[in-house]
């Protein structure tokens, strides 16, 4: 991959990952499974076009996969993505739980 492109890349997953909604989304689907729209909207109290522009940005950024199921969109973590990468989210979301503990 050339320096370029990786930086873009890894810009855009940054970015994707500044989101307190994304963040929680990707915790859910990084602990397995696949969840709908509608399955996560209702776990984090959001509606259904914001989660669907939130798993957008994490889909377009390479951090999930999506099918359609009928009527439904079901995303999963993308089991392709790159160690080094799914290193960083494992290292996000593990001080975003950190945090959480903190807090409360």
């Amino acid at each position: 991959m050339r320096p370029g492109a990786y930086l873009s890349c890894m810009q855009e997953i940054l970015t994707a990952l500044t989101d307190p909604t994304r963040r929680a989304a990707l915790a859910l689907l990084w602990r397995g499974g696949e969840h709908c729209v509608c399955e996560l909207m209702a776990r984090l109290g959001t509606s259904q076009s914001r989660m669907s522009r939130h798993m957008k940005v994490l889909r377009e950024a390479g951090l999930v996969l999506d099918r359609r199921d009928a009527q439904w969109v079901r995303y999963r973590r993308n089991p392709e993505l790159a160690p080094e990468l799914a290193a960083v989210i494992d290292a996000v979301l593990a001080a975003e739980r950190k945090s959480e503990r903190k807090v409360a």
